[in-house]
């Protein structure tokens, strides 16, 4: 929220305080505190009805520094709080004025003007200076505290959740609270209080309930954030790069779980409001395997459960009678099954009753359960800060995991109400956002305590700080448009500078029925992203529906996903281990290249890959290729970079470009996602340059090295037949033996 009226003026029935001067620090274990005066104090009598502003710094871990802001700090604590992971054996090193945390030192500013300046690599990152804080009482009684840290000349801010406008978030005026609102808004399924910068830093504001930002949107040169009360709370992560940031940044809040093999394969749904049943379902993976269409998954979606009894995870008898049987013939033609749930009870399931009367259910502050008619009639919504209430939701999970159902999609979460009274006593502001990551956990630890670890998957659709353990995340309700395309990309950009690994969309919109050409353009991006679902609204998405040729490109690209799957499991592992995302934007594989900073239209897949969407039915397109020669992975053409690439394409093709020096793992399965990759996997070298490389695939080694013309890869682990290739040569390696040579050129 805005609090000034232009530069020089407050806002009217404002009254606000800023540090003016630093008066005094203390430190007590490891914290050092430092105390400004809200006015200057010159002679004792300065001292009097002179507010302090109170400011702690402590740091949980290497190049993080945790700020504490407070003015009156008589308030009861409130949960929940985020899970922030501290390091216990991490010491700062603090000299009275200053602390450090690694390379990072947040420092006091000496004098009679008040400043905190945050300093790494010999140079200052950002600072709070003149009215940078802010403690604001308005006039009808509300408090608020803020902060501004500097931006400086060129500064670009990413993140802050999946958000569907531009992907720099300089001039933006952003709420973190989860809405239910489409990709075409302001609003966001999944808000995170987290950015980084282009300036090798990132923050972290440490509330999960309302935060407002204002970036570079009030003041242009600062990035403010504010929360409700009388207290903030933010750290400052230290790279230097974007990828360092948020491997720091996922060590404090958590790295995504790995997503099982098969997951990454495509997903098909019977879609949201269609007619189908078992029949229906049938003719879908028929049609799919008629014309040879891999597929892994099959969703049902709301309605396999029963009109106005959403959620009592009951099938509905009327079209489904014989789920348990209709799953394993889904089973044993190599299918998993993935089934829809939300957290909403309608008064017409049994359920209600039941969890009415266990205390299961949210409940207003005179004891009745909190209902609406929106969405299901009379629901309800279950209490995840009860214990009992969790087992008895996760209860309901395992029984349809037991009948032969894979995986679920935890559609919402966003609509939770504030004028509710929580079991733990929660703060309903703060609950808000935070009750999504109660939701997605109870259903992702279910999940992996009956498949195991490495098993587990859901297609979750809101979420906040850490919720990026939960693995997988989908864009909502999109457009079948282009304009809707490109928004979905920007959301995932975003989401993924937030610090989540996996994300997935609509192919084809899930809003009205795509044009073919719209269909057939998003199927690329669909099946080069992590993962890939085929979903709608009213219309079903098998591609018989929209031409011959829609099949002909979804069989394709489904195939080259397969066979890239050596190379793309590999990035879920380094995201599951590090916390870098598999699709993540340019600047996180290029952040010394200026002109990659604004570039929302293409991303990186992996640290290889790099994609280009085409969102034009004509199939003109530009892009950007970095320095380098990089190389067309479907058509063998060189392209020399920097400069901008303007193209036509094909239904069919897809600007997807090899970095320079890369060694590639592709699988020599079509298929299925999940097989053994080393069975005649092929090592495809593009541009390599002098020096050794090394690629891992499950257990086995390859170390490729460049003298001159010259190029040895040795192999360790398991013995198997192999191939290397670089550009038409192929050099095939028997099982036994584990070197090969061959000449460039």
């Amino acid at each position: 929220m805005k609090f000034t009226d232009g530069y020089w003026r407050k806002r009217d029935g404002l009254t606000v305080l800023h540090p003016v001067q630093l008066q005094d620090t203390s430190v007590s274990k490891h914290l050092l505190t430092g105390f400004a005066t809200a006015r200057r104090v010159q002679e004792r009598g300065d001292t009097l009805d002179a507010p302090i502003i109170t400011v702690g710094l402590s740091a949980p871990a290497a190049d993080v520094v945790r700020v504490t802001i407070s003015h009156f700090a008589g308030a009861v604590p409130r949960k929940p709080d985020f899970e922030i992971t501290e390091d216990p054996d991490f010491v700062p090193q603090i000299d009275g004025t200053s602390l450090t945390a690694g390379a990072l030192t947040a420092r006091f500013a000496g004098g009679d003007r008040w400043r905190l300046d945050f300093e790494a690599g010999g140079k200052r990152l950002t600072g709070s200076g003149h009215k940078g804080i802010g403690v604001v009482d308005t006039a009808d009684g509300d408090h608020y505290v803020h902060e501004q840290l500097d931006l400086g000349v060129g500064e670009a801010v990413y993140g802050l959740g999946e958000r569907f406008g531009p992907l720099v978030k300089n001039g933006q005026t952003i709420d973190i609270w989860n809405e239910d609102g489409g990709t075409s808004s302001e609003q966001a399924y999944k808000n995170v209080p987290f950015y980084l910068t282009n300036r090798g830093y990132g923050v972290l504001v440490d509330h999960p309930g309302r935060v407002s930002f204002e970036v570079g949107s009030e003041l242009v040169s600062r990035t403010q954030f504010s929360v409700g009360g009388q207290t903030l709370s933010y750290l400052v992560i230290y790279g230097p790069t974007p990828a360092d940031i948020l491997r720091k940044y996922t060590a404090l809040t958590g790295r995504p779980a790995l997503p099982p093999a098969w997951s990454f394969g495509l997903w098909l749904t019977t879609s949201f409001t269609t007619s189908y049943d078992e029949e229906t379902v049938t003719s879908f993976v028929d049609g799919m395997a008629e014309r040879d269409l891999p597929l892994s998954v099959f969703h049902f979606d709301t309605f396999w459960m029963r009109e106005f009894s959403w959620c009592d995870f009951e099938w509905d008898a009327r079209i489904f009678p014989d789920p348990p049987g209709m799953l394993k013939r889904l089973a044993d033609r190599g299918l998993r099954t993935c089934v829809w749930i939300n957290p909403y009870i309608a008064q017409r399931s049994a359920l209600f009753a039941e969890g009415m009367a266990a205390g299961y259910l949210v409940r207003k502050q005179d004891g009745d359960v909190w209902q609406w008619d929106r969405w299901q009639a009379g629901m309800a919504l279950v209490d995840f800060t009860n214990p009992e209430a969790r087992l008895w939701y996760a209860a309901k999970l395992r029984a349809l995991l037991d009948m032969g159902v894979d995986a679920f999609k935890s559609d919402f979460g966003e609509r939770i109400p504030t004028d509710v009274v929580w079991h733990d006593g929660s703060d309903p502001e703060r609950m808000h956002n935070f009750y999504t990551q109660l939701y997605n956990k109870v259903v992702f630890d279910v999940l992996r305590e009956h498949r195991g670890e490495g098993e587990a998957v859901v297609y979750a659709r809101s979420a906040t700080v850490g919720g990026q353990q939960f693995p997988v995340h989908w864009g909502g309700d999109n457009s079948s448009t282009y304009e809707s395309m490109a928004e979905s990309l920007r959301g995932g950009l975003s989401l993924s500078a937030s610090g989540f690994g996996f994300w997935s969309h609509d192919i084809g919109g899930f809003e009205g029925l795509p044009d073919p050409a719209v269909f057939k353009r998003w199927i690329p991006f669909g099946l080069l992203s992590s993962h890939s679902r085929l979903h709608g609204n009213q219309t079903y998405r098998v591609p018989w529906l929209f031409d011959d040729e829609a099949v002909d490109v979804l069989r394709a690209f489904t195939k080259l996903k397969h066979t890239l799957m050596p190379y793309l499991f590999g990035a879920a592992g380094r995201a599951h281990r590090e916390g870098l995302p598999v699709m993540r934007p340019m600047i996180f594989g290029f952040p010394d290249d200026p002109a990659v900073s604004h570039l929302d239209r293409q991303y990186l897949l992996g640290d290889n890959l790099l994609v280009a969407p085409v969102f034009s039915e004509e199939g003109d397109t530009s892009y950007y290729v970095p320095a380098g020669r990089w190389t067309k992975y479907l058509t063998g053409e060189v392209v020399e970079g920097p400069r901008w690439v303007h193209e036509n394409h094909g239904f069919a093709s897809v600007p997807l470009l090899v970095r320079p020096d890369s060694v590639l793992a592709v699988g020599a399965c079509e298929d299925r996602p999940d097989y053994d990759y080393r069975d005649g996997i092929t090592l495809r070298l593009f541009e390599l340059a002098e020096g050794t490389r090394t690629t891992t695939v499950g257990e086995t080694t390859f170390a490729v090295t460049r003298e001159g013309g010259t190029v040895r890869v040795v192999r360790t682990g398991e013995d198997l037949a192999w191939k290397v290739r670089a550009g038409d040569t192929v050099v095939e390696v028997a099982a036994g033996e584990a070197t090969c040579e061959l000449r460039l050129g």
